[in-house]
């Protein structure tokens, strides 16, 4: 049996990395703290790699299927004598497969801010938040329970707060933060009530006695109805609804762009490669469930995965600013990843989309952090964000732009990249199961390789802008971690996830559907050249065809309007009919009560205080003129 036990350091490092830099960092190690955050992430990434290999290829197999393994595991709270929240390390393929996406990308983003936030305000207040990020997210991946996952779900809400909000100088980025964090606790107050649904009908917070396919746990609740569905159902869609917030899914999204106000780093970490998926990983953490006792739930989740692909795509063909395309990009593919899950069976082929979900995950982490870190570079070299004031860079940016353009080739489907393999595996589970959403995907690879390319264009090609100064390539700090990644995204999509990640742990044989693949690949040429021919050269035809779907174009632009949308119910519906008239009960009856029972009291003791005035003769009058009361009294009761 191996020992995994060393496991335990993996969540610690970084946590103890946060305190030391948070409370040391600014007196003491102003300039190292990027070095010390950046060695201890090296570090953590290095026990990943370590765990992954012992755990993929040196550990026992039953029955042809990888084992969860509670490596470490601790009694927190024990609330009755079978309920109780534990504290530990769960090990299995999703879990370990977690640990090698999260420490890989954080430590490159860890590696490329030493060149980007150098010389910036809070230099070492920034790696103590990524730190604080990493202990987060691999505390959520690594629990044993659906409430430690909670506990460590709320904490990346807290980092993610703070790093959107670390130029806290910025309005903007204050009221960015601010949004993310309110409206995903909206979401997550969903994921709390689901959570005590399930608990309350399985007896368990357990996620190995939860997802035992044989086990009693996925039985309960699920001849016990409510509104035509099982309680069952019920728990695990307020689940999701705490996926559909950290994932930004419609109609949770409206954090996702604004949260492009924080630091580009932040953006690549928390946005585009590792917090967002923390919805998929909740679905798939539970899948058992959803597939076995809870398919109506699933089928919620393949839906609304299905849409917020479709309705990012589109607007992200319209919009300006780079990381905002690219925010709207990883909506879109976030909603791969759950419509993929959404057509998923449990066990073998039937698992298509669940392996094809954590496939993608994983490719999309390398060449989603890719187009960040690479849009970073881009910014960091003519300092702005609109790609209208941007042209030509190509000659300036070599290494920037020959990794940017890997990138837009594999998140556009091209083989043999990454993206080609793990896409294709999604469509191909959607054709097999639900042929809508099988088309809605493929309507969605088209515009994905439309708007990336529309954005390549742009930025490397086009009209050359007049430049305040040269622009030049980034630093080696910065370039490496590119380099690296573009490496990821070109080979990893060669990983044999069928053999390694799958829905009962049993691997099984996939093959390349050609009837899918090739003209899904046809559909993102065909995007590539419509994006060509408008945006290649300096051309009148995007404002022609702006202008011939105004009001299309128009609605697109303005991001349909949700933000409006979210306002007018806030502002015009909630705090007008709701809020005002509790703050006016509030204000007019319980404070006023509470008031006038204050004045009251007031008013009598103002009466009364002579009693304890401390005059020796007022004291004896009043114990004489007691005395003589209850005398008359005496005497006149005995009468």
């Amino acid at each position: 049996m191996i020992n995994f036990n060393y496991t335990i350091w993996i969540p610690l490092l970084p946590f103890l990395m946060f305190l030391f830099l948070g409370l040391a960092g600014h007196k003491y190690f102003p300039k190292l703290s990027g070095i010390l955050g950046t060695c201890g992430l090296g570090i953590i990434t290095l026990l990943s790699y370590i765990t992954a290999y012992k755990y993929f290829f040196l550990s026992e197999k039953i029955d042809g299927a990888y084992q969860k393994i509670t490596a470490v595991n601790t009694v927190w709270l024990q609330l009755t004598d079978k309920l109780h929240i534990d504290m530990g390390i769960l090990l299995d393929p999703i879990s370990v497969m977690m640990l090698v996406v999260i420490t890989t990308v954080s430590l490159m983003v860890h590696i490329y801010s030493l060149g980007y936030m150098k010389g910036e305000k809070g230099f070492e207040r920034f790696f103590a938040f990524l730190s604080l990020f990493s202990f987060s997210m691999l505390g959520l991946v690594l629990a044993t329970n659906i409430f430690q996952m909670y506990i460590f779900w709320e904490l990346v809400g807290v980092s993610s707060f703070l790093l959107i909000g670390f130029y806290y100088q910025k309005p903007s980025a204050v009221r960015a933060s601010k949004k993310a964090f309110i409206v995903t606790r909206f979401a997550d107050l969903g994921f709390l009530i689901g959570i005590l649904i399930l608990s309350f009908n399985t007896g368990t917070f357990d996620f190995i006695t939860l997802t035992d396919p044989s086990g009693t746990a996925i039985a309960q609740g699920g001849g016990i109805a409510f509104l035509g569905l099982s309680v069952m159902t019920w728990s695990m869609i307020f689940v999701f609804m705490g996926g559909i917030g950290k994932s930004a899914m419609f109609p949770f999204h409206i954090w996702l762009p604004d949260a492009m106000e924080g630091p580009t780093p932040v953006s690549a970490l928390i946005h585009a490669a590792t917090m967002v998926v923390a919805g998929v990983y909740l679905v798939a953490r539970m899948f058992p469930i959803y597939s076995l006792s809870a398919p109506v739930a699933l089928e919620v989740v393949g839906y609304v995965g299905a849409f917020s692909s479709l309705f990012a795509a589109v607007i992200a063909c319209t919009q300006t600013d780079i990381k905002r395309v690219l925010a709207y990009s990883t909506m879109s593919q976030i909603g791969y990843m759950m419509l993929a899950l959404g057509v998923s069976g449990y066990g073998g082929h039937e698992g298509l989309g669940y392996m094809a979900s954590m496939f993608h995950l994983f490719t999309h982490a390398m060449f989603k952090a890719l187009l960040f870190l690479g849009a970073g570079s881009i910014i960091h070299a003519v300092h702005t964000n609109h790609m209208t004031e941007m042209g030509g860079l190509r000659k300036y940016l070599p290494i920037t732009h020959l990794t940017f353009l890997i990138a837009c080739l594999t998140i556009a489907g091209i083989p043999p990249l990454s993206g080609f393999f793990s896409k294709d595996e999604i469509l191909a589970a959607a054709f097999h199961s639900n042929k809508l959403l099988f088309a809605v995907e493929y309507v969605v690879a088209g515009l994905t390789a439309f708007y990336m390319f529309r954005l390549y264009f742009s930025i490397f090609w086009g009209k050359e802008t007049h430049y305040h100064h040269t622009p030049h390539e980034a630093p080696a700090t910065m370039t490496i971690p590119l380099i690296i990644l573009a490496i990821g995204s070109v080979f990893s999509g060669f990983i044999p996830f069928n053999e390694l990640v799958t829905s009962d742990g049993k691997g099984f044989e996939t093959e390349l559907e050609l009837i899918v693949a090739i003209p899904s690949v046809l559909i993102g040429l065909f995007g590539i050249v419509i994006a060509f021919i408008m945006y290649k050269k300096e051309s009148a035809i995007p404002d022609k065809m702006a202008a011939t779907f105004k009001y299309s174009y128009k609605w697109a632009f303005n991001k349909f309007y949700m933000d409006e949308v979210y306002l007018f119910v806030t502002k015009k519906i909630i705090f007008r009919y709701i809020s005002q008239p509790v703050a006016w009960f509030d204000r007019h009856i319980v404070d006023a009560t509470m008031n006038g029972i204050a004045s009251v009291t007031q008013s009598v003791s103002l009466r009364i205080r002579g009693f304890q005035s401390g005059q020796l003769q007022k004291y004896g009058f009043v114990f004489i003129s007691g005395a003589i009361l209850l005398a008359i009294l005496f005497i006149y009761l005995w009468k």
